[in-house]
């Protein structure tokens, strides 16, 4: 037996076999148990904010209140004490995924990734990492990038101390999606160590969490793959 709490899950979904679904494999989790449902973004806010899961999954298309607006509302720059949210939508557009992150999520899911993965983005979430579905994270990249250089914004911030090379290396793997075990296996070190970069490169960024650091390398031009 897990002696642990289990890891409190909001679903926010229109529709209803989708709600059953998730809740139905993910109560199933030694480690997971569903708190809260919602078919709207309206009500999802609500719950969220009543019950404070330690996770909330939206769907982007919602009645009231879609779920980049609930993402923003939950998990945005300015928020408080932001909860954690993974957005998990049938639709694939670039548009979406730079939303639900810009606006604070933490992760990106397909409804097709199938159910291990979304469990282990609710792991993930969770635990303060954070998960893209491997099929957008490229296109992710490339869509920021051409929006960098047609789009005039904010300047990236400049680090407060220089990143170290190790750093950079970190920081390149975690905005091609690759997870702390990942990184650890691609750079042979321990897990501790990936983990002692990742709150040095926090910190030296002023991020909140990794998909704050791979924002800034998408910006910054330090999210090239590596060839």
């Amino acid at each position: 037996m897990n002696d642990r709490s289990p890891i409190h899950v909001l679903i926010a979904d229109d529709q209803d076999m989708v709600r059953t679904g998730f809740r139905f494999f993910l109560d199933a989790q030694p480690d997971i148990t569903v708190v809260a449902e919602a078919a709207d973004g309206e009500t999802a806010v609500r719950l969220a904010r009543e019950v404070r899961p330690d996770v909330c999954l939206l769907d982007i298309r919602m009645p009231k209140l879609d779920g980049l607006e609930a993402t923003r509302l939950l998990a945005g720059p300015g928020v408080p004490d932001p909860l954690r949210v993974v957005v998990v939508t049938t639709f694939d557009l670039d548009e979406y995924v730079y939303g639900a992150l810009r606006g604070g999520a933490c992760g990106f899911l397909l409804k097709d990734s199938g159910p291990t993965l979304l469990a282990e983005a609710v792991r993930a979430a969770a635990a303060g990492d954070s998960l893209v579905s491997p099929s957008v994270t490229v296109r992710l990249l490339k869509h920021v990038t051409a929006e960098a250089a047609t789009t005039p914004g904010p300047e990236a911030p400049r680090p407060q101390e220089p990143l170290t090379d190790r750093e950079l290396d970190v920081v390149r793997l975690v905005a091609l999606g690759h997870t702390n075990a990942e990184i650890a296996t691609s750079m042979f070190v321990s897990l501790s160590t990936v983990k002692t970069h990742l709150g040095s490169i926090q910190l030296k960024l002023a991020a909140r969490n990794r998909v704050e650091i791979a924002a800034w390398a998408w910006r910054t031009g330090h999210a090239g793959d590596g060839s």
